[in-house]
């Protein structure tokens, strides 16, 4: 399975980014996704998750303000990001929950600064 995330950028307080993570491979065998980040000097954390039945989970920090969502016929996952705030500034990274294992996308760097 091979992930591949775009949609970073540099963006203002209160502001808006989509992220996308397109999956290629034999990803019948994936289970679920999820969006992670890591800030500068700071641990990763999960951000969002969605299984293959819909049910989403988000990390209290994010909660009303971002959304996970998948296009099956796209093979691909988003990340919508509202209210943006400094403390988003990090790099996200996509992973996909496989039979094999957990994979990893690159990651697409968030910035949040006026």
């Amino acid at each position: 399975v091979q992930l591949q995330a775009s949609g970073g950028g540099l963006v203002q307080p209160g502001g808006s980014l989509r992220l996308s993570c397109v999956a290629s491979g034999s990803i019948s065998s994936i289970s679920a996704f999820a969006w992670y980040r890591q800030a500068p000097g700071s641990q990763r954390e999960l951000v969002a998750g969605i299984n293959v039945a819909g049910s989403t989970n988000y990390a209290d920090s994010v909660k009303g303000r971002f959304t996970i969502s998948r296009d099956n016929a796209k093979n691909t996952v988003y990340l919508q990001m509202n209210s943006l705030r400094p403390e988003d500034t990090a790099s996200y990274y996509c992973t996909a929950l496989h039979r094999s294992g957990i994979k990893w996308g690159q990651g697409t760097l968030v910035t949040v600064s006026s």
